[in-house]
């Protein structure tokens, strides 16, 4: 029987490694892939900075204690942060939700006006 590896063992990074050792890039149009903060992409004009991340409750958040304007003000500045790191400056972020039943429209309305609050701060559109 193959050993297994726990997850655990290598760590986010350590995984990360492991999973992209082997991606080629195959488009010169990118010039940074998989392992940085965001992803750089060149254009005819310009250069875009591309990021996602995702936060799991239990792991990046425990709404016993966060109250959910303020998980969606964390949820954009924490994907801002990974373009600033790269010394870009963010203008637009979308946005992907798992949401499960427990939760009501007027709950997710809550958790949007800290996400606009956050993109309106730091001027960013929400675009998708």
């Amino acid at each position: 029987m193959e050993t297994q590896t726990e997850i655990s063992t290598l760590g986010e990074f350590g995984l990360i490694d492991r999973l992209t050792k082997d991606i080629k890039i195959v488009n010169t149009s990118t010039l940074k892939g998989v392992g940085d903060d965001s992803a750089i992409v060149r254009y005819p004009d310009s250069d875009v900075l591309v990021s996602t991340d995702l936060l799991i409750e239990g792991v990046h958040f425990d709404l016993t204690y966060v109250p959910l304007k303020h998980l969606g003000y964390k949820s954009v500045v924490v994907n801002l942060s990974d373009i600033y790191a790269m010394y870009g400056t963010p203008r637009q972020i979308t946005v992907g939700l798992a949401i499960s039943s427990r939760f009501t429209v007027e709950h997710i309305e809550e958790l949007y006006s800290g996400m606009r609050l956050a993109c309106e701060r730091y001027g960013v559109d929400l675009v998708g």
